[in-house]
């Protein structure tokens, strides 16, 4: 791992990416945000040594490289996920690659289900915790000592800095941002009622099928993290009625501005 993590990162400096420092995850249908970018360079996800390829159609598969309010970014434009098949080493690469890229920070978006009755579909849900249902973990095998201890600890997974800025940013901008706590799991199918229940009785907010494994390898190397759910359906079992990937694509669309917004404004702030 330790070579092929030294070839990804000698590559795309090659390319001209250099001293990225903000890194930026979108998730299903949060593109937007690359609208934004005064973009330097991008490269497709396939022409990079040994990163995985999204096979989810919303996501688009490219690293993005430019300024963000005169700071330099690196955006994934597309995330990968354990239900495409990939493992979890697979999935948190990119972040390991990124940190030794540079980036000072990472601000990562996803789509989710709202568990939480009290939110509403396509409001924003800052995680300040979450539970990890996924039946692996990107740090299983030989530690890399280069990049972390072998046991990390998670007590604050989420950066208090980073979310209070983002709070702050949220009431400025009169944008509504829940607080919460994100449960992933496996996926690709969405929850039965049963599981619905059971996920709200274990404390979640919200649930979906990504961000954990990034999160754990942001943790690993002591790199501040934050994460906003765009919730995309109401996860109400006793009122469940069917959600289709289109329904989830436009409740999302509804909320990327505010996100946008948000997280411009706090790459201002860094």
């Amino acid at each position: 791992m330790e070579k092929k993590l030294e070839k990804t990162v000698n590559y795309i400096k090659e390319q001209g990416i250099i001293s990225p420092e903000i890194g930026i995850v979108l998730g299903t249908g949060l593109g937007g945000l690359v609208n934004e970018i005064e973009i330097i360079k991008q490269i497709s996800y396939d022409l990079i040594p040994n990163f995985p390829v999204s096979t989810v159609e919303s996501h688009h598969g490219k690293l993005i490289y430019g300024k963000i309010n005169n700071k330099l970014v690196l955006v994934m434009q597309g995330r990968f996920h354990y239900y495409e098949g990939y493992d979890m080493k697979q999935i948190s690469f990119p972040i390991q690659v990124m940190k030794q890229l540079g980036i000072k920070y990472l601000l990562i978006s996803n789509a989710a289900g709202a568990l939480n009755l009290n939110f509403k579909k396509s409001e924003l849900m800052l995680i300040t915790d979450h539970i990890n249902l996924f039946p692996s973990n990107p740090l299983i095998g030989k530690n890399n000592e280069d990049l972390g201890p072998r046991f990390p600890d998670m007590s604050e997974p989420y950066s208090k800095k980073l979310s209070s800025l983002l709070q702050k940013i949220a009431s400025e901008k009169n944008i509504t941002l829940n607080t919460g706590v994100y449960v992933c799991v496996m996926g690709p199918n969405l929850e039965t009622k049963a599981e619905y229940k059971m996920l709200k009785l274990l404390g979640a907010d919200a649930v979906g099928m990504s961000t954990v494994p990034e999160v754990i390898a942001a943790n690993h190397m002591k790199l501040p993290c934050c994460a906003i759910s765009v919730l995309t359906d109401e996860c109400n079992p006793e009122n469940l009625t069917s959600v289709a990937i289109e329904d989830i694509l436009k409740a999302a669309a509804i909320a990327e501005p505010n996100l946008t917004t948000l997280y411009k404004e706090l790459i201002k702030n860094l």
